[in-house]
């Protein structure tokens, strides 16, 4: 692939991926960004997108986070300000289109697509992203200087997390179509020479703690309703009342076990989880399916499949045999042919006209 730099997606992921840089030059020949610094202004006063404009000049760092109006922005020729936009797949079609290109990491790992642009002298200061991303230029130039460090401290006084030490061991300047890949935790800064428009590919790394709580709230709701209520008829008389009682450790114990003896159920509950839309994202209610027309995914539809089940944006299905198979194309590819979807059982076809219906896909 072009993309990156001749290697193959396995040989990305196998010497790369989580190990190492890659900076590939011309990634994407000729590149023409379909999206212009206008539109950009646009999406930043929405109120369902975020975004951010940082402010570096003598007076020190400045954060603001949006919506961002046209009057929140500084003059184009005053330097060392940039403005970011998270989540621009949602919002794009060709941004989307783009961001496609990195499937070959699983869609349970692929986040989003911001958009950062910089006059001249403008960044965020050396920072460093605890995940994976790709940084490609969209237009102008930016120097970027990277290395790797243990010391993950940030000034605390500041507004934007930047690194107290920074000790670069690279330095590279990006053109448009250039890209460079970072590991996790690998320090970078990067300063726009002119303006400059900079795409991020990030991926999503939940911490432990947000899964198991995500996880286990979700499996509560498959326990029986009586385990949720709990007695201790036999109970003596505490002689000391604030020690914990064994026995409501012990129905702790066995109340997560219980909501763990089904693996299928945990299963279903991470599926789910990653399928959430974000609480930005909204759908346009569509027009039915119906035999004889395709399915196409919205751009913001979040499809996983497992063996056993079907996620699409937040809910799941049981799917076995040929609606499996089905289900599983149009997850991968993102479409359906008119002769696919005509070929899918009744229950999957009620389903194609409650997910069209729902904006989650459109027919075609």
């Amino acid at each position: 692939m072009a993309l990156l730099g001749g290697l193959t997606p396995s040989q990305f992921m196998r010497r790369h991926w989580q190990k190492k840089p890659l900076l590939v030059r011309q990634a994407v020949p000729d590149f023409v960004s379909p999206l212009a610094l206008a539109d950009l202004k646009r999406l930043a006063a929405q109120t369902d997108v975020e975004s951010r404009l940082i402010v570096h000049d003598r007076e020190g760092w400045r954060l603001r986070h949006g919506p961002l109006g046209a009057r929140a922005f500084p003059a184009r020729r005053q330097p060392g300000w940039t403005f970011l936009v998270q989540g621009v797949n949602l919002h794009n079609d060709g941004i989307s289109d783009f961001m496609r290109q990195f499937r070959f990491v699983p869609d349970a790992r692929l986040d989003d697509l911001m958009i950062s642009w910089a006059s001249d002298g403008g960044g965020v200061g050396p920072h460093f992203d605890s995940y994976d991303v790709f940084l490609f230029q969209a237009e102008g130039r930016r120097r970027w200087r990277i290395g790797r460090t243990d010391d993950l401290e940030v000034h605390a006084d500041l507004p934007v997390k930047i690194l107290r030490r920074f000790r670069p061991e690279q330095e590279f300047v990006l053109e448009p179509g250039d890209m460079l890949y970072l590991p996790p935790c690998y320090a970078h800064d990067g300063i726009a020479e002119g303006e400059c428009m900079t795409w991020s590919i990030g991926f999503r790394s939940p911490p432990r703690q947000e899964m198991a709580r995500e996880i286990l709230s979700r499996l509560s709701d498959h326990l029986p309703e009586d385990a949720r209520l709990y007695a201790d008829p036999g109970q003596a008389a505490a002689d000391h009342p604030a020690q914990m009682p064994e026995r409501l450790q012990q129905h702790m114990a066995a109340v997560l076990a219980q909501a763990m003896a089904q693996p299928l159920h945990a299963q279903r509950a991470l599926g789910e989880w990653l399928t959430e839309p974000k609480a930005q994202v909204w759908f346009d209610p569509g027009t039915a399916w119906r035999t004889g027309q395709g399915l196409r995914l919205d751009r913001r539809s979040r499809m996983l499949y497992d063996r056993h089940h079907v996620f699409l944006n937040g809910e799941s299905w049981r799917a076995g045999g040929a609606d499996a198979q089905m289900l599983r194309r149009l997850a991968d590819r993102g479409h359906l042919t008119p002769s696919e979807a005509a070929r899918a059982s009744a229950a999957v076809q009620d389903c194609f006209i409650d997910w069209s219906e729902a904006g989650w896909m459109w027919a075609e």
